[in-house]
């Protein structure tokens, strides 16, 4: 018995059991959204399949070279453009600190609705170049990948993963028309709040009449910025009888990066999978010299303030103002901040270029965490039962905030307006009231008491996929009704001339009677 399990062992030792592993095709989107996009990457690998990466060569975040994968640099100038993306940031933040006129919002909503636009004409053009490209499409087709992840935030591909004719699985939060849900799933306006309304699903009267009209003011964005870019390209590769949200509509696979404890009850899917805080993970020790720093703060704990990758710097007045607040706590703050030294900071106060976030929220020091509201921190404060204190920017950081908000679990304040005096209510509120942190591990609770991780979710579908060649009996076939077929119009209306139909015969048939009746009445007495 002895010498067989010696046997055994030296055969499993040479011979480890081999990974079927299949090869993944991505298209990715830059900025924040390639961060959760390369956790699932580096997931995959580990599950032993091949990774390749089509990037743009002026990518931001996706570099060419990575263990995980293997890339494809397209030449274009369709990747994020830093210095662009800083301009940017620094004017949706000065129009927002114009003041609260008419022409401030509407400046405002023009310049997002503006970069949208040109967001999605480059990402055309890259599409296009690459289907215009018969060397590459041909090497792209014979390298017979198994499925299509990608962001359908841009759409590039979605329409690249149905021109190669292959199974799709998205990687969602947004699409090219808004939130994810409202491409597949029904969608009641009574009580799903429309994107950027900050409104909750109990709604009254006159806040169901502003959800409509935010709901209308989404679809005129859609008229003016989606349909001009789309529409045209999508009937030139696909043709005239396509139209492109078809084509995400179609997609096998919903990886959804929101679940219900983040987002409101709604009509959901069979194909849309919820992998909330699936990026989240427990926290790794600290170097030396920030664990020192950490524990100085004895009982009082540790703010984390970061507004994220993407912004590396506030309106210096700003940041003067947020240093003098936090120099009249006790705590001790954890700051990443690239911008000029503030004058007003204090000695409690550690300026870093960069910080490990997720580790930081899941020390037990760590009382509040001050952040912009993009997805991946607000759910990393989720999965560490850590309240916020909110500065949104832009996009849907003020979406984000709002949930928190009507949760109890954070305090929001607007750029246009912070000071010092109501930053450091802010902070206090939210340090001192400790609602804060037991609604919030409330929430944590909830998001990690679930029979599978949500990592493990999405890679168990992304290889449903890619062994079952798609999942097309979790498709819904609605997308290919028309809005009069998929509201059952033209079924009411044919019932509707049918009743009329039968009441006119039934009204000339009375008509008929009464007159023959009449009539033979009147030949009696005659």
């Amino acid at each position: 018995m002895y010498r067989l399990t010696v046997v055994a062992l030296a055969t499993l030792i040479c011979f480890p059991p081999s990974v079927n592993g299949g090869r993944v095709f991505v298209f990715p989107a830059d900025g924040s959204h390639w961060i959760n996009m390369k956790v699932l990457i580096k997931e995959l690998h580990s599950r032993g399949h091949e990774i390749t990466v089509l990037r743009p060569s002026d990518s931001w975040f996706i570099k060419s070279e990575s263990r995980f994968y293997k890339s494809i640099t397209v030449n274009s100038s369709a990747g994020f453009d830093e210095d662009k993306f800083g301009t940017f940031v620094t004017t949706m933040i000065n129009l927002r600190r114009s003041g609260a006129s008419l022409w401030a919002r509407l400046s405002l909503e023009y310049e997002l609705v503006d970069q949208f636009y040109q967001m999605f004409r480059q990402n055309l053009l890259l599409v296009g170049e690459i289907f215009e490209n018969k060397e590459l499409m041909l090497s792209l087709q014979d390298a017979k990948y198994d499925v299509v992840l990608t962001d359908p935030f841009q759409g590039g591909g979605v329409l690249l993963g149905h021109r190669l004719g292959l199974p799709l699985v998205l990687n969602a939060r947004w699409t090219i028309q808004g939130e994810g849900h409202y491409a597949i799933a029904p969608s009641p306006l009574s009580y799903v709040p429309t994107p950027g309304s900050e409104l909750t699903d109990k709604m009254t009267f006159f806040q169901r009449v502003k959800n409509l009209m935010f709901y209308a003011f989404t679809w005129l964005q859609i008229q003016y910025v989606t349909e001009p870019n789309y529409l045209p390209f999508v009937h030139q590769y696909f043709g005239k009888d396509v139209h492109y949200m078809e084509l995400f509509q179609s997609a096998d696979i919903w990886l959804m990066r929101n679940d219900f404890i983040f987002e409101f009850p709604r009509p959901t899917m069979p194909n849309i999978v919820y992998m909330s805080g699936f990026q989240c993970k427990p926290s790794k020790p600290l170097s030396k010299e920030l664990e020192d720093f950490v524990q100085s703060s004895g009982e009082h704990g540790v703010i984390i303030m970061t507004l994220g990758t993407l912004v590396e710097k506030l309106p210096e007045d700003i940041t003067e103002d947020i240093a003098a607040a936090f120099a009249q706590l006790p705590q001790k703050v954890i700051w990443r901040h690239k911008g000029k030294r503030p004058s007003t900071l204090g000695n409690n106060t550690l300026l870093l270029d960069w910080l490990p976030q997720n580790d930081l929220l899941g020390h037990p020091k760590t009382k509040v965490f001050v952040a912009h509201g993009g997805t991946n921190g607000v759910q990393e404060a989720i999965y560490h039962g850590v309240p916020l204190v909110g500065l949104p920017l832009m996009f849907d950081q003020q979406e984000n905030f709002s949930k928190m908000k009507a949760r109890g679990v954070a305090k929001v304040l607007d750029v246009a307006t912070v000071n010092k005096d109501n930053f450091l209510e802010a902070v206090k509120e939210v340090l001192y009231d400790p609602s804060y942190r037991e609604k919030m591990k409330t929430m944590s609770n909830l998001q990690r008491d679930q029979p599978m991780k949500p990592l493990d979710r999405a890679m168990f579908w992304i290889e449903f996929v890619m062994r079952h060649k798609g999942a097309p009996h979790l498709r819904t076939e609605s997308y290919k009704l028309s809005f009069i077929q998929y509201h059952s119009i033209d079924v009411m209306a044919f019932l509707t001339a049918v009743i009329v139909l039968v009441l006119f015969v039934f009204i000339l048939t009375l008509k008929f009677l009464w007159r023959r009746v009449f009539s033979r009445s009147k030949a009696k007495k005659e």
